[in-house]
């Protein structure tokens, strides 16, 4: 008995003792399991890594135009392959903008894909009561850049200012991969003038359409919002017409010193005006008449008013053609012109020329300025003439462009006209830097980088005030260049000069501020492979 007990209380222990091993073997095992459960879960719950950004300073930044108010709040926003682009209302703009990041950086942007992102570029559409149609806001932080405007004209302007706030350089000390740092803080930006003008003389010399695209791209980036093609003069006639088919099979084979000439066949000039259109940059076109008129003359004689011999003239005279006032034929020439021309320009101007008509009878000279405007409005477009234009009877819905008489300018405003502002002594694009410039002239002034730069629109004629002027444009006369390296040599850096002039107000235009934001161009006008003038002014990289 004792025995049996025995045994049976032995056999107690040991079922006991096992049974507290499979206790403790259970509570060790969910022990774990909930501790590795536990630390995979900190590890999805803990905080992203917090990246601590340098200083930058938005106020210090490199941007032309400059902008019209500018707050730093001197911190980052740190571009790299995990930001993103959210441009629902904008997505044209969006795609410009991926792109535009991937030609600088490399990096591939997503545009509206749902991803996961520490930062994200924001394009947005804002409503206000304000017609601002080229205003921008910008509202950078840490983790997102927001660009709101009411237009996707404006939302492109404010592309342009995001593009030139991207470093050119990566800063890769702060990550595990590259970052380009934005500097945060806020832009509110609108335009000054609302006609910001680039003017290039293809009559002359002529121009490709490719030549001209990268001219266009370059415009983009600076703001600038017209390009007026001077299409026409004695030496060349550059557009087809397909009811005068004379004036390019003949006009269209010449130029200055003899060269091959060129021109642009109407599906050439539709797609340049539909390249330009999608930057926002309208073109104007300009026939220009009753002098400098050699060619269409040669092309077609019965349109000839000076009584000599025509023949073809690769020379740089001026003011010894004109076209025959007092002939029904011309105007009706004039009028197939305008018609086709109109046809395919979408723009709301249409440019007649009109200067240097030295032997054409002033009589005859204002009679035809006012016929023609009548055909201009025919055709649905507003009429831009140089300032001798004002010597005529015409409409305050026509616009005069001042080059030379300031008396012209000024009369225009009396009788109620916009007028552009294109001082020759200042914009003239195609004068000389100084007196070892490799091309250009200087029958008006030499004009080097700073004097191009050192004027205010509105206080440069007495008698003509800001709410006159439509805006500014530089023109680019090419008696003496035949190429694109030529052209981008006296073009540039002064013409980046002549887009903030159009765009900054005057109290934030100031030389010794932008000959610094100028030198930082540099990298943007070699990596476009834009051959500048190298001016001494500013202290530019070796």
């Amino acid at each position: 008995m004792i025995i049996r007990i025995f045994g049976f209380e032995k056999k107690s222990y040991k079922m006991k003792k096992s049974f507290r091993v499979l206790k403790f073997s259970l509570v060790y095992f969910f022990t774990i399991a909930l501790f590795s459960i536990s630390i995979q879960a900190c590890k999805q719950q803990e905080p992203k890594e917090k990246i601590v950004y340098p200083s930058t300073d938005l106020v210090a930044a490199s941007i032309i135009p400059q902008p019209l108010k500018v707050k730093a709040t001197h911190s980052a926003f740190g571009l790299d392959t995990n930001t993103t682009i959210y441009s629902k209302d904008f997505d044209k703009i969006g795609a410009y903008l991926s792109e535009a990041i991937q030609e600088k950086t490399a990096l591939t942007i997503a545009i509206n894909k749902e991803v996961k992102s520490d930062r994200t570029i924001y394009i947005q559409q804002l409503e206000s009561n304000e017609n601002e149609k080229e205003g921008y806001t910008l509202n950078i932080s840490n983790d997102s850049l927001v660009l709101s405007a009411q237009t996707a004209e404006g939302a492109f302007r404010g592309v342009q200012t995001i593009r030139q706030l991207i470093p050119e350089l990566s800063n890769d000390t702060l990550a595990d991969h590259k970052m380009w740092l934005i500097p945060t803080g806020q832009i509110i930006d609108k335009p000054n003038f609302g006609y910001r003008g680039f003017m290039l003389d293809v009559a002359r010399h002529f121009f490709s359409v490719e030549e001209l695209k990268k001219q266009i791209d370059i415009l983009a980036y600076y703001k600038i919002n017209i390009l007026h093609l001077h299409l026409t003069d004695d030496q060349g006639w550059r557009i087809e017409i397909k009811s005068w088919p004379k004036l390019t099979e003949v006009g269209g084979l010449s130029e200055v010193d003899g060269g091959e000439g060129g021109f642009y066949t109407q599906e050439e000039y539709k797609e340049l005006v539909a390249y330009a259109a999608e930057r926002f940059i309208t073109i104007i076109p300009e026939v220009d008449m009753p002098g400098h008129t050699n060619t269409a003359s040669l092309s077609y004689p019965e349109l000839n008013g000076n009584g000599k011999k025509l023949k073809q003239y690769t020379g740089t005279r001026v003011g010894f053609s004109t076209f025959d006032a007092n002939k029904e034929v011309v105007y009706q020439f004039i009028d197939d012109v305008v018609r086709e021309i109109t046809a395919i320009t979408p723009g709301p101007y249409f440019h007649i020329g009109g200067d240097e008509s030295h032997v054409t009878k002033k009589k005859d000279y204002i009679h035809f300025v006012a016929k023609v405007e009548k055909i201009v409005q025919k055709h649905g477009k507003i009429m831009i003439g140089w300032d001798e234009i004002t010597q005529s009877s015409i409409d305050s819905t026509t616009i005069a462009q001042h080059w030379s008489e300031e008396k012209n300018a000024i009369k225009a405003v009396k009788n109620g006209l916009k007028v552009i502002l294109s001082p020759a002594k200042r914009a003239y694009l195609d004068m000389q830097y100084d007196k070892k410039s490799k091309y250009g002239l200087h029958w008006a002034a030499y004009i080097p980088v700073d004097t191009a730069y050192q004027w205010i629109p509105e206080m440069h004629i007495e008698g003509v005030p800001k709410e006159s002027i439509l805006g500014i444009e530089a023109p680019l006369w090419s008696e003496t260049i035949s190429n694109n390296e030529e052209l981008e040599y006296l073009a540039y850096p002064r013409l980046i000069g002549y887009a903030e002039l159009g765009w900054t107000s005057k109290e934030n235009l100031d030389w010794e501020h932008y000959k610094k934001r100028l030198k930082a161009q540099q990298y943007f006008l070699e990596s476009k492979d834009i051959k500048y003038y190298p001016t001494k002014l500013i202290d530019w990289k070796k």
